[in-house]
């Protein structure tokens, strides 16, 4: 089929490569200018300059919704629209173009994270297994029927780093898989259960920030899913800004307010943690390794040199 790709940043640029190793003729490349948002300078490979050595032709835009995107679109004649990692809404007029209509790639297990960062919010949210669908893109956001979907598990020390490098071995396959079925005339797929449907936005800076009220095990989450290359999960002690590089879940209950630095334990120092903290009936964060402001990377027992005092949300 001739296929036109609209795509961004590492998701995009495997699912060209995809593409243009299989026996499918890539005609068109559309993707973002270069960004300097935190999150879109991770995992940044570049789709245009992919496009470019593989002789594609390449549009870069913000938005699809001007006349000369619409008019390069007509002169491509695709069979298809292929997109993964798009990031702003793609009209009816451009994913309605091509004779097969648009596959849209996504990184979640789709109706559950559609929208933006689903590994991350899936992480933090405990979910068993993440994964790969590709469905028929319609007129409200990640919605279509599903073509293709698989998923991989979670592990209990997986980052969301382990579950990007899990997550983008599945978009070949899923990719092509889906495109074989297209090709063969497959015209109906599988309803999305909008009654299990979640939507999520983008990552911030202040979706990093620790709340001691929350429970210890989804903190320990929070801070694996915001594990290197993306920005580290944050808190204040004595004013200054504190990065937590790594967590466990304490083995022993500890009672009392939220955020105080209370107990060593084992390489850790235990934080009391939880809403009903004063009950004495939750696990505590026991903090293994944090930065300072000033770049140092410390063991939490050479940080913490003694207990009592309290780490917070805001200075």
């Amino acid at each position: 089929m001739r296929v036109v790709m609209f795509g961004y940043q590492t998701w995009g640029h495997r699912t060209l490569q995809a593409l243009l190793d299989s026996e499918h003729d890539v005609v068109l490349a559309v993707t973002h200018p270069e960004s300097e948002h935190a999150y879109e300078k991770i995992w940044n490979d570049s789709v245009a300059d992919l496009a470019e050595e593989h002789g594609v032709p390449v549009v870069i835009r913000n938005r699809p919704d001007d006349d000369e995107l619409f008019q390069r679109l007509e002169e491509a004649d695709p069979d298809i629209i292929v997109a993964n990692n798009w990031r702003t809404w793609i009209p009816p007029r451009v994913f309605g173009l091509p004779r097969h209509g648009t596959l849209n790639v996504h990184d979640s297990l789709l109706p559950k994270y559609a929208g933006f960062s689903p590994l991350i919010w899936a992480l933090i949210n405990g979910e068993p297994e993440v994964g790969v669908t590709a469905h028929m893109m319609n007129d409200e956001l990640d919605a279509g029927d599903i073509v293709r979907q698989e998923a991989v598990p979670v592990g209990p020390s997986d980052t969301a780093t382990d579950l990007f490098h899990k997550t983008v071995d599945l978009i070949a396959p899923v990719t092509i898989g889906a495109l074989a079925l297209i090709a063969a005339g497959r015209t109906e797929f599988t309803p999305q259960d909008r009654s299990r449907a979640s939507f999520f936005h983008k990552r911030s800076v202040e979706d990093s920030r620790i709340d001691w009220t929350w429970p210890a095990k989804t903190l320990e989450r929070l801070i694996r899913a915001q594990s290197e290359p993306y920005p580290s999960a944050f808190t204040f002690h004595r004013g200054k800004r504190l990065e937590v590089l790594a967590a466990v879940v304490s083995e022993g209950r500890y009672g009392g307010t939220p955020g105080r630095i209370f107990y060593r334990e084992g390489d850790g120092v235990v934080i009391v943690a939880g809403a009903d903290a004063r009950t004495g009936r939750n696990h505590g964060l026991a903090i293994t390794r944090v930065r300072t402001e000033d770049g140092r990377e410390l063991g939490a027992t050479e940080y913490f040199t003694s207990m009592g005092g309290y780490l917070t949300s805001h200075p």
